[in-house]
């Protein structure tokens, strides 16, 4: 496995302005440090550049693992999962409160793949809604 150059970490971190790229969960109030996401994994020839890393929490890059696709909860199709360097986040992902929704079928399969509306997860937007935290 190659590693990551800091540089290129640093470029990634910053354009994820804090925030988690799938759940947009803020990393100022993580419990466990944010990574570096191989958007295409690199056992699938995804490489270690800018344009394949993603910042992400650790929940959503865990349960993402090498996964590049997953069904659709509604159609019961296989989908390609968000790609955060091609798609834009506002356009197929809504926020009722603490709960994520998918608007697109590749957000309804990344939400269940990587597992984002876990209840946990959810108490835990709850909270930080509470406390003020806008999720976007």
């Amino acid at each position: 496995m190659s590693r990551v150059d800091s540089v290129t970490a640093q470029h990634v971190r910053s354009r994820g302005v804090g925030r988690c790229e799938y759940c947009r969960f803020p990393e100022v109030v993580a419990a466990l440090p944010f990574q570096m996401d191989h958007i295409i994994a690199q056992k699938h020839d995804g490489p270690s550049d800018e344009s394949n890393l993603a910042f992400a929490c650790y929940p959503c890059n865990s349960s993402k693992g090498p996964n590049i696709a997953g069904i659709d909860p509604v159609s019961g199709e296989i989908v390609r999962l968000f790609h955060p360097r091609q798609d834009v986040w506002k356009d197929h992902f809504a926020w009722k409160e603490a709960w994520l929704f998918g608007i697109t079928n590749f957000a309804r399969a990344t939400i269940q793949v990587l597992n984002i509306n876990a209840p946990e997860a959810v108490a835990l937007r709850e909270s930080l809604l509470e406390e003020g935290f806008v999720f976007e």
